[in-house]
Parts: structure tokens; sequence; C-alpha cells
């Protein structure tokens, strides 16, 4: 046994007593509930404003890079899952700094993506309350959410299952009425295609603003991932991960690009914008009654199931941490369920952030909070990229065949995976997200100063 394979042997032991409860079915529904969130049902405003109708090609550019990313995270995973995931990869095949930093990155990331997720669901519930303040409803969710979320893994599978399942349903049942819609009219004039080319054409900002648009089209897929971070909690992970991220991988491309495409044909896309979901836009614009109101339940629904989904990824980053020793080891301990109590808690802090901001922000909490996230999401998925290009080095080198779930066309699509995501990440500056580079370049300083710090400290002991 090679000197790596031994690493990583105790690197897997480690993670040891989590609970593999957790099904297929329930893998690719968790995965669906955390992508299926406020990146569609209210950042896709953004992107249709910056866009246009063009935005169904940022979505279709979107799709072509989550696919890379996500061919690049299931060869890893069929061969090590593990809860650390792509940090405990990041770790042995790149070196312990990548491991902590895309470790840490991820869950300040995600944590204040929690944030951002409460948030919106406060924008949906004034849909029906409009007179009621913002951070009150930051707080009630917040409290709910944190009690579900202390549950054993089964419950959390069972949980998101559901929720998932009522997201999936509504975006199907809006693709069907929405389709018929645009060719029939429900017996008025049907809308037909006139949307994708009036108003400015169907490059309303020409192809730059499908450029622009992409950053928040890509962030829109952001927590996919967690089909990988679950993996060391699911039953025969060889066979279930796979398996899950292809049918989640597929099925939201369609999702995705079906939907936008009827959001910007049914109603003009300079509607679209952030006081509600373009979705409930358009069934107002459809005139169905109670349908907007139904929608937007749907949407508030996605906003806290994809809330719960972040607060369960960054719990299983903390107790990785915890468990390679780069974390207080209080995080790394486990109930007599099998859930990381005290990762979870600690990670809760987005939560309060995120009343804070809205409190004293209400009108800017949302894009504030999405745009500092941003920059960690994608600088992960560039690191899990860079891992897999060193994982098939060093496999290879030491005799390991490449599997059946390989990347095609390596090395190639992962080097423009990498060239696509930087550029999007630049294009934070031409769209008023600097916010995302001021508070991730200092982000990435300090955490690089704590894991040498960590280092140094551990030789001396």
């Amino acid at each position: 046994m090679s000197e790596q394979e031994k690493n990583q042997d105790l690197l897997l032991e480690k993670e040891k007593g989590l609970h593999r409860q957790l099904t297929k079915s329930q893998l690719t529904m968790i995965a669906m509930g955390g992508a299926i969130g406020t990146g569609l049902f209210l950042g896709s405003g953004f992107a249709v404003g910056l866009a246009g109708p063009g935005v169904i090609i940022s979505y279709i550019l979107g799709v072509a890079v989550c696919l890379i990313m996500m061919s690049a995270l299931t060869e890893m995973t069929v061969v090590h899952p593990t809860a650390g995931s792509f940090g405990v990869l990041a770790e042995n095949y790149v070196n312990p700094w990548a491991g902590y930093v895309v470790r840490y990155t991820y869950w300040i990331a995600q944590v204040i993506a929690i944030g951002g997720e409460v948030t919106a669901a406060g924008v949906y519930t004034q849909f029906w309350l409009p007179g009621t303040p913002l951070v009150v409803w930051v707080v009630v969710y917040s409290a709910i959410l944190i009690v579900v979320n202390m549950s054993n893994v089964k419950n959390f599978g069972s949980f998101e299952y559901w929720f998932a399942m009522i997201k999936v349903a509504a975006i199907v049942i809006f693709i069907i009425l929405g389709i018929a819609y645009v060719f029939t009219g429900f017996g008025e004039t049907p809308v037909g295609l006139q949307h994708l080319t009036n108003d400015g054409g169907f490059l309303p900002n020409g192809f730059g603003g499908v450029l622009k648009a992409m950053l928040i089209v890509v962030f829109s897929f952001y927590g996919i991932e967690v089909i990988a971070v679950t993996a060391g909690e699911a039953k025969n992970p060889e066979e279930a991960v796979p398996k899950a991220m292809k049918a989640m991988v597929f099925r939201l491309a369609a999702f995705y690009i079906l939907a936008i495409f009827l959001v910007v044909t049914i109603v003009p896309w300079s509607q679209a914008g952030l006081g509600e979901s373009p979705f409930v836009t358009v069934f107002k614009g459809v005139g169905i009654p109670f349908a907007a109101g139904v929608m937007n339940f749907v949407v508030l629904t996605a906003a806290l199931s994809s809330m719960n989904t972040n607060l369960y990824l960054t719990g299983r980053m903390l107790f990785s941490l915890s468990r390679s020793g780069y974390a207080p080891k209080a995080f790394g301990t486990l109930t007599d369920k099998g859930s990381p109590r005290n990762a979870v808690l600690i990670s809760t802090i987005g939560l309060l952030a995120a009343a804070c901001i809205t409190y004293f922000y209400p009108d800017s909490a949302y894009m504030s909070l999405f745009g500092i996230s941003i920059f960690g999401g994608i600088t992960v998925w560039i690191i899990i990229l860079f891992t897999l290009i060193s994982f098939r080095k060093k496999r290879l080198a030491a005799g390991h065949p490449v599997g059946k779930l390989h990347m095609p066309l390596y090395p190639w699509l992962a080097v423009i995976g990498i060239i696509a995501l930087v550029a999007i990440l630049l294009s934070c500056f031409t769209i008023g997200l600097a916010i995302a580079w001021q508070a991730g370049i200092p982000w990435l300083i300090f955490i690089s100063i704590c894991y040498f710090v960590s280092k140094s400290r551990k030789k001396e002991a």
C-alpha cells in the first residue's frame, strides 16, 4: 500500500461514526432540493434583467459548466465516499492547505447562503403579509429550521425528500401550464413567442449580457455538490452516488432551461425583478385564480428546504475539519443518533448574521449576502477541478486504472471548467457585485494565516 493510500485510509477512519441511512432516491431529492432554491425562484429575476430573453443561452452554458464540475466530483466521490468529500480529497491529493481552505471556504459560503435563503423566505412571506418587518420572518424561520436540523439523518432525508418533491412537482406543473398558455392562451389570444424578440430583441444587452448573467446562473446550481457530502451517510454509496448525480443533473438541466424559457416567453423580460419571484409574476400574468399565492408557497418551501440542506452541509464540513484536527474537538462529536449537533449549532451563525443584516438593510439584504457567498462557492468549484487533475495523475502513477465513471475529454474539460469559473467570478465587477471580491480575498488571506498558525501549533504539540 502506498503512502498516499495509507493517508487516505487514515482520513476515512477519522470520519467514522456517521450513520449510513440515506437512500438513492433521498440523495437525488436532497441534491435537487439544495439546487432548486432562491437561485432559480428569486435570483433568476436578476439574471433575466441582465440578459433579457438571452438568459436561456446563459442557462444552457451554465448547465455545461455544471456538468463538468459534477463529472469531476462523481469520479472522485465513487472512490472516496466521505462526509468531508472534496475537502478530504483536496487534503490528500493536492496538499493539507488546500483541504483546509476548501472546507472552511465552503463552510463560510454555505453559512452565509443560509442567511440568503432565510432572507428570501421572508421576502416570500411578505407576499401575503406585506406590512410585517422582514426581520420577524427571518427569526421565526431560523428557529424552526434549527429544530428540524437537530434530528437524525434519516429524518432529515425524509424531510428533504418531500419538500424537494413539492418543488419538483410545482415546476413540472408550471412547465405544463406555461406551455399550454403560450400556445392556447386559455381562451384568450395566445401569447406566442413575441416576448422573446420584443423590447430590444432576443439579446437586448448583447452577448455581454448573456455572459454577465452567467454568475447568477452558475450560482443557481450551487448546492448540487451536496450529493458528494451525503456520500458519507449514504447506503451503498458506490452505487447510489453516481446514479443520484446523473439523475439529478439532467433533471435540473431540463427544469431550469424549460422554466426560464417560459418565464421570458410569458411576461416581458423587463418585468422580472427582485421584489417577488418571476414565477409568481408569471402566474399573475396568466390570470389563474390563487395560482400566484400557491406558487409563492412553493418558492417559500424551496427557500426553507434549501436553507435546511445548507445547514446540513455546513455541519458536516465542520465535523470533517474537527476530525482532521483543524477545528475544536467538540465539533467532531456525534450524538447517539449519529448527528454532529455541535457542528450544526455553530453553523447557525449565518442565521444570526441574516437577522442583523435584514434589520439594518432590508432592501439590499439578499443581494449583499449573495455577493459574499458567491466568491466562496465558485472558489470551491475551481479547487474541485484542480483536485481532479491531481487525483487522476496520482492514481495513474500508483497503477490504479481509470474507473468507469470518469470525466471524458480529460484534462481539457477540467481546464475549460476552471477558465470558465475564473471568468465568471471576475464578472462580479461588471454587475455591481464587487463585494464578492472585497470579502473573498481578505477571507482567503485570513484562512490561510489560520492554517499556518494551526500547523505550527500541531508541530509544537
